[in-house]
């Protein structure tokens, strides 16, 4: 395929799917906050319904994965200059970034159980 046909439909491409996200976002909540209303849910357990959804530790579990995905970045580039081989890049970005992954669930569950203990 011709470069220039590449590079034309690339950001055609990229903005329908970022408005199809976008609309489908939108949508979705929509109809949840609808099946709600349906329900006969009050204006205040609708309120704290969207209250108790929210994971206080949500920003924790992205740093601690943010992390781990440049440590394995980091320690892959440096294997690949090192050594030579093209396959420690990905091999160390998806092992690290999945370690990160449990990491972050266990500390996660370690702050609700002592959210709860309170």
């Amino acid at each position: 395929m011709n470069a220039g046909v590449v590079g034309v439909f690339v950001p055609i491409v990229m903005f329908l799917v970022i408005g199809l996200v976008l609309i489908a976002y939108y949508y979705f909540r929509f109809r949840e906050r609808q099946m709600l209303i349906e329900k006969g849910l009050s204006a205040e357990s609708i309120k704290e319904y969207f209250e108790r959804k929210r994971d206080p530790n949500r920003m924790l579990k992205v740093g601690i994965i943010c992390i781990f995905f440049g440590i394995g970045l980091g320690l892959g580039l440096m294997l690949e200059d090192i050594l030579g081989r093209d396959y420690y890049v990905p091999f160390s970005l998806f092992t690290i970034t999945g370690i990160g992954f449990v990491v972050a669930n266990l500390l996660s569950k370690k702050f609700e159980s002592k959210d709860l203990a309170k």
